[in-house]
């Protein structure tokens, strides 16, 4: 029995919405989903509906929304027995941890999604597309292995399914495994995988198969071909197989625009046209997930060893090469943390429980709130721990808000949030307080170490590249540190006291000169 089977309301609707994702048209998938929600009493309707809605917006790229819709989806999912729905969930949900800048939270939910999916008993076609979404999101995170397994696992599914083999030959996922190698000096490998990625499309064009591949994959086949040219190898071009043409498809995807981007770029460079290639680079506004944060820096680095400017040209590279070393250094320190041995059932199960409820969540960054606060220094109370708070405030962030509008405030106060989660240590807490103000909870800590965190937290604020994200207007962070002082009945009214010290401190350390 396949999962739409247990489903007794509006399958034809949900079953629909699918097959608008696959094709690259989320937006329109929305619409039916929404409607679905607002009507059916069928808890596994609504389930699904939750659930695919979440996988339209990472599709659309409307980042403000997730923290909402996993926590909608999440409430309709806890009380359904199915491994599948749990697996799906918890992979889309890893996607969108990553776009926040949560690494470990996004880990986290991928060993989650891999556990749950091994345990659906009857997989079909659903189970297939979940170990897609898995696949996609291990890829986004730079484990390619893991990648490359996931989506063998989603073809073998799917075949049985009476899916066609092009629509889980992952062009995209072994793209990133491409250029990933390029970014690490390993251009020869990258020119293999790229190859390899070709002939697929070739293949598949040569069997009559071009109206089963899906239009992000075509944008992908697109992108490799580019690719390849600005490297200085040119592919055959043939009907079908026109790099151009294939960027042009993507449908709403917000990946495909970005590797249309990109390809433009690419093309640019394969012909001569080195300054344009450039220009459009300056111009362009790529997430980092898409191809790796690396890659505008490494095409930047073979544009301009085109104009002749080696100098600069090697300065590019050894920027790209940094941004990739970097990025494997933040998975390693994840999994040294022993993520995946931490983590069994009932440590989900009561995680689930502590985190449950839209009322504990800021819904703009997914960082627990003031509320949230409230209950967890409650705790501490009862406990009678100690520790140091701080308060972190943004220095710049009226000027973001002025000059670039609202939208741009929100981006900016996620990727702060993900910032300052990313360097905390296990088991210190990070909340949103209120407009741009956060604050953090250092257990057991000494007002040195906490300094020591502040420095970490500004530093990490400061080498954020905010000039790609708001051009012009730099974001920096000021930190107040406090250590709470009492014990029993007094720990309460001592945790107040050493709240509004870190508020002055921090009030301080932004009249400073020097604050960032």
């Amino acid at each position: 029995m396949g999962w739409l089977d247990r489903v007794n309301d509006q399958v034809d609707v949900l079953t629909r919405a699918r097959a608008l994702q696959e094709a690259s048209r989320s937006a329109e998938a929305m619409v039916a989903l929404d409607r679905v929600i607002r009507t059916t009493d069928d808890p596994y309707a609504r389930a699904d509906a939750l659930v695919q809605r979440l996988s339209a917006l990472l599709n659309l790229g409307r980042t403000a929304e997730y923290t909402r819709a996993i926590e909608e989806a999440s409430k309709a999912v806890q009380d359904l027995s199915e491994p599948y729905l749990h697996g799906h969930l918890f992979g889309l949900a890893a996607l969108a941890a990553h776009h926040q800048g949560a690494l470990d939270r996004c880990v986290t939910h991928l060993v989650r999604a891999s556990r749950a999916l091994g345990a659906v008993e009857d997989p079909d076609r659903d189970t297939a597309w979940a170990w897609h979404d898995l696949a996609m999101a291990y890829s986004y995170l730079s484990f390619h292995g893991y990648a490359l397994s996931a989506i063998e696992r989603a073809r073998q599914l799917g075949m049985a399914a009476g899916i066609p083999e092009e629509t889980f030959a992952a062009p995209g996922i072994r793209l990133r495994n491409a250029v990933a190698l390029d970014h690490n000096g390993d251009s020869d490998g990258c020119l293999r995988v790229l190859r390899d990625i070709d002939s697929d499309l070739a293949r598949f064009l040569r069997a009559g198969g071009a109206g089963r591949i899906r239009p992000s994959s075509l944008a992908a086949y697109g992108y490799s071909a580019a690719r390849r040219a600005a490297l200085g190898e040119l592919p055959q071009s043939g009907p079908g197989t026109d790099a151009v043409t294939l960027l042009g498809h993507g449908g709403d995807s917000a990946r495909a625009r970005d590797m249309r981007q990109l390809g433009e770029v690419c093309l640019a460079i394969a012909e001569g046209r080195a300054a344009e290639a450039v220009a459009r680079l300056d111009g362009a506004t790529v997430a980092s997930e898409t191809l790796g944060a690396a890659e505008p820096a490494r095409l930047r680095s073979l544009a301009l060893a085109r104009t002749g400017d080696h100098a600069a040209a090697h300065r590019a590279d050894r920027h790209a090469f940094r941004l990739a070393a970097q990025r494997n250094d933040r998975l390693r320190d994840v999994y040294v943390d022993g993520i995946a041995a931490r983590i069994d059932h009932e440590e989900m199960r009561r995680e689930a429980a502590r985190y449950e409820g839209e009322a504990l969540t800021d819904p703009l960054t997914g960082l627990p709130n003031r509320r949230r606060l409230e209950r967890y220094i409650a705790a501490m109370v009862q406990r009678g721990e100690q520790a140091v708070i701080g308060v972190c405030d943004l220095n710049g962030f009226k000027a973001v808000n002025t000059r670039h509008g609202h939208h741009s405030g929100d981006l900016v106060l996620q990727r702060v949030a993900g910032v300052i989660n990313r360097v905390m240590r296990r088991g210190d807490v990070v909340v949103r307080y209120g407009g741009d103000e956060f604050v953090v909870v250092l257990p057991g800590t000494t007002m040195e170490e906490a300094a020591e965190v502040g420095r970490r937290i500004a530093a990490a604020v400061r080498a954020e590249d905010w000039e790609s994200l708001v051009p012009g207007t730099p974001v920096g962070v000021s930190v107040g540190f406090a250590e709470v002082t009492g014990s029993g009945a007094a720990l309460r009214e001592a945790l107040r006291d050493a709240f509004h010290v870190a508020d002055r401190e921090m009030l301080r350390a932004k009249s400073r000169p020097h604050a960032s």
